[in-house]
């Protein structure tokens, strides 16, 4: 069920008012829930059509494609994507694939240039993906050059990010509107292109993209899985939650808030004491953190539902905006991205890897998401949907 939106910090006294009485917000069900959802070939053919080619998802950060001409690679679930920056200031995504023998047109994972050229045999493409050369043209035939370009898929940039419909016949792509009027407001008040991208990774992991997507909405687990690194600093089990129908966010209580269980805070803004978290169906998780923002994405494998990509960003204001130096800025972000690194690695990630090798046992019984673990229901709940 939508809700209204609600001021940030109500919401942030609501998550104190939950972590003073040691409750937190909830779903209307424990909901069941089966092994097969993540490991089915079956399963995942239909979220790779059903899902990632019929809605946007994001692919990168405006700011990785900062001048005409830049360009990054990308494997989707349905196809390899080739994203550029325009002439003229926009994007666009094409499959990556030459279109007179199917050769791989760009194995680079980023770069630049003026046109893309095949290295088989040497057709070249305009950076708007119009065919520009046939070579030795005159010995190849009479063809019709129009029909010729690179394959477009919908792309939008919006609110800093680059979304794009893994699907060549879904011939039209509005964020806006899959967003929905609040989550499209909510992000419209950040600021998001006014950002950059100070480093972004990806990681193959022998992982079904929902496991992945899991561990990133669920704050049930933070003290247990980890008690040495993010658990000496968020509160585990307690948020104040909107339910926005395809998208939601939560506010989730920072240790540094206990300051404030037995004091009345008054007026005193709490935005510092929180880390905000926004769900964008179908795989992206953005966390607000006092002082930037990360951007979480999981895109499954194109054939084994084993196995996904997970991609992380650390989206901070530049130098100029953020009232550093240069080397303190600079030092700012490479610690915390090594921090960032460090639990994705230790404790994310061989966490999930033993979770997908458990699942694959022949006899896993049925399992259940709780009333508690409000963001997983609704992102089960909403790829459902899409599914059906």
């Amino acid at each position: 069920m939508t809700q209204s939106i609600v001021s940030r910090e109500a919401r942030i006294r609501r998550a104190l008012e939950h972590l003073r009485g040691q409750t937190t917000d909830e779903y209307n069900s424990v909901t069941p829930f089966g092994p097969t959802e993540f490991t089915d070939p079956a399963v995942a053919a239909r979220e790779r059509d059903r899902v990632f080619g019929r809605v946007p998802s994001i692919v990168a950060h405006g700011s990785e494609l900062p001048r005409a001409g830049d360009f990054v690679t990308l494997q989707l679930p349905r196809n390899r994507v080739i994203v550029a920056r325009q002439r003229d200031g926009g994007v666009k995504a094409f499959v990556n694939l030459c279109r007179h023998r199917g050769a791989l047109l760009e194995d680079q994972e980023k770069g630049r240039c003026r046109l893309f050229s095949c290295q088989y045999h040497r057709w070249s493409y305009d950076l708007d993906g119009s065919l520009r050369t046939i070579t030795l043209d005159s010995t190849f035939g009479e063809v019709d050059r129009s029909g010729l370009g690179l394959v477009e898929l919908p792309c939008e940039e919006r609110h800093g990010f680059i979304w794009v419909i893994d699907n060549a016949e879904a011939t039209d792509i509005d964020v806006a509107a899959w967003l929905g009027p609040e989550m499209d407001g909510i992000l419209g008040g950040y600021d998001l292109g006014g950002h950059i991208c100070f480093q972004a990774e990806g990681f193959d992991e022998p992982v079904n993209w929902k496991i992945m997507q899991d561990a990133f909405l669920d704050g049930y687990h933070v003290q247990y899985a980890h008690p040495n690194t993010a658990g000496l600093h968020i509160h585990t089990n307690v948020m104040a939650f909107e339910d926005f129908g395809r998208h939601c966010r939560f506010v989730v209580p920072r240790k540094s808030i206990d300051r404030w269980l037995d004091e009345d805070p008054g007026d005193t803004p709490l935005g510092r004491y929180v880390t905000e978290t926004h769900f964008l169906l179908p795989n992206s998780t953005l966390l607000r953190q006092p002082d930037h923002f990360e951007l979480l994405t999981f895109r499954p494998h194109p054939t084994d539902p084993d196995r996904s990509r997970m991609e992380m960003r650390l989206i901070v204001r530049d130098v100029a905006q953020s009232g550093l130096d240069e080397q303190k800025w600079q030092s700012r972000w490479e610690k915390n991205w090594k921090i960032l690194l460090a639990v994705l690695h230790a404790e994310d990630f061989p966490l999930l890897r033993a979770s997908q090798a458990g699942l694959a046992s022949a006899d896993a019984g049925g399992m259940v998401l709780g009333r508690n673990e409000v963001a997983n229901q609704v992102f089960h709940r909403e790829i459902g949907r899409l599914l059906s």
